[in-house]
């Protein structure tokens, strides 16, 4: 399946989705996530033929679809909210699409058999809805997708309805079900842990374009942007606003009172971070990346800075930490956004207005930490792990011009390339 330059523009001139570049390969589990509003449903919807295309060309196969119609398009869709007729059997419901097409009675039988028994429904053929958890329900709604045996699934956010134990035993069973059947699946979501964890490959969407196409790894260790870096990650990753600076001859990152020494694997994987020294710049860390340096005592004075812990969240294997450090926070179009799509714009906001010198910043530290509310801290960081983003333009600093490239088509998941 391709898109070359898809977009959609509603009557009143709103551009939902904007030069749409992706290819998508047969058998490849493609999955569209980003904030509310990002264009990823009406992406999915153009496919589906329930959105007209405005401008560019998509294409399943050798075949222009653009204007052909939805029936025709030989693609089935899940949706969010199952969909499915109360009054009839799970069977029936299964076997419904398969009836409308006018397929014989027999193979009807086959194919709903057969469907049952790969998603484990074989108990419930005589049931209605009704008495079937929403789980079971999801069953059935991708039965009836599986059926049809088409080119394409479509799934648009399946399993926001269910709870969260729920849904994350039924990501492992969709993902599973989908390399058993070897279709080409385009999979959408607001969730980027789902993202992360179903995909091959993830395209990143902000404002009805792709900021990043990539296995889920990649954008995890090398996004493109702050805002995929900011986006991709849970907890989210730590954004402060600092500047490079050289330190005995090496080059280090001030965040506001703390100087943190960068090795020189950082220059090899970034040489672009010679040409921000002295100069302001943002620095991402990860959450994973900072532990209590009781845990870690033979970390260098140099790698490490001291905040005050305002909130603990012990989860037994881990310990999420919110601690306080003297160092401003990044204040970016691209962080407003991002605290918008999480609803803390109003955090964000007083920030900014008060000009404040202080970030609160969240760490996953050991279970063996005895941190409390209101300790003093001090934090490991691991450095060689840091992310750099240009504070104008929001780009990853990792080649020599200090500019990532952006690819939304790459075929080999490369994105922020070096």
């Amino acid at each position: 399946m391709t898109f070359e330059g898809v977009g959609k523009v509603y009557p009143d001139g709103t551009r939902a989705v904007l030069g749409m570049d992706l290819e998508i390969p047969d058998g490849e589990f493609m999955v569209l996530v980003g904030p509310s509003g990002c264009g990823k449903t009406t992406a999915l919807r153009m496919v589906a033929g329930l959105e007209e295309i405005s401008e560019g060309v998509l294409r399943i196969g050798d075949r222009v679809i653009n204007r052909v119609p939805a029936r025709d398009r030989d693609i089935a869709m899940v949706f969010q909210s199952y969909a499915l007729y109360p009054h009839l059997t799970v069977y029936n419901n299964i076997a419904f699409g398969l009836r409308l097409r006018k397929t014989p009675k027999e193979e009807i039988d086959k194919r709903v058999r057969e469907a049952a028994h790969v998603l484990g429904l074989e108990a419930f053929l005589d049931k209605k809805p009704r008495a079937l958890s929403g789980g079971q329900r999801q069953r059935v709604a991708m039965g009836r997708a599986i059926v049809r045996e088409p080119q394409a699934y479509l799934m648009d956010e399946p399993l926001s309805n269910l709870d969260a134990k729920l849904r994350v035993h039924m990501r492992a069973e969709i993902a599973s079900l989908q390399t058993d059947l070897g279709v080409t699946t385009i999979y959408v979501t607001h969730d980027q842990v789902e993202a992360m964890t179903m995909g091959d490959r993830v395209a990143v969407m902000r404002k009805g374009e792709i900021q990043q196409v990539a296995p889920p790894q990649e954008l995890y260790e090398r996004p493109v942007n702050l805002f995929v870096g900011g986006f991709i990650g849970s907890p989210a990753m730590n954004l402060v606003e600092a500047s490079i600076e050289r330190d005995n001859g090496r080059l280090a990152v001030q965040l506001g009172e703390h100087v943190l020494a960068l090795g020189d694997d950082v220059l090899t994987t970034r040489p672009a971070l010679e040409r921000y020294v002295g100069r302001k710049i943002v620095v991402g860390v990860r959450p994973e990346n900072l532990e209590d340096a009781a845990l870690e005592p033979d970390t260098p004075q140099d790698q490490r800075m001291r905040g005050v812990v305002v909130l603990r969240e012990p989860l037994g294997s881990e310990i999420v930490a919110h601690f306080t450090v003297a160092a401003p926070p990044a204040l970016t179009e691209d962080v407003r956004e991002l605290a918008r799509d999480v609803g803390q714009e109003s955090a964000v906001q007083a920030a900014a207005a008060e000009g404040s010198n202080e970030t609160v910043m969240v760490g996953r530290f050991g279970p063996r930490s005895r941190i409390k509310n209101g300790d003093v801290v001090d934090v490991a960081v691991e450095t060689g792990a840091l992310h750099f983003f240009d504070m104008e333009t929001g780009l990853g600093v990792y080649s020599q011009d200090g500019q990532a490239k952006l690819d939304t088509q790459s075929n080999n998941g490369e994105g922020a390339q070096g």
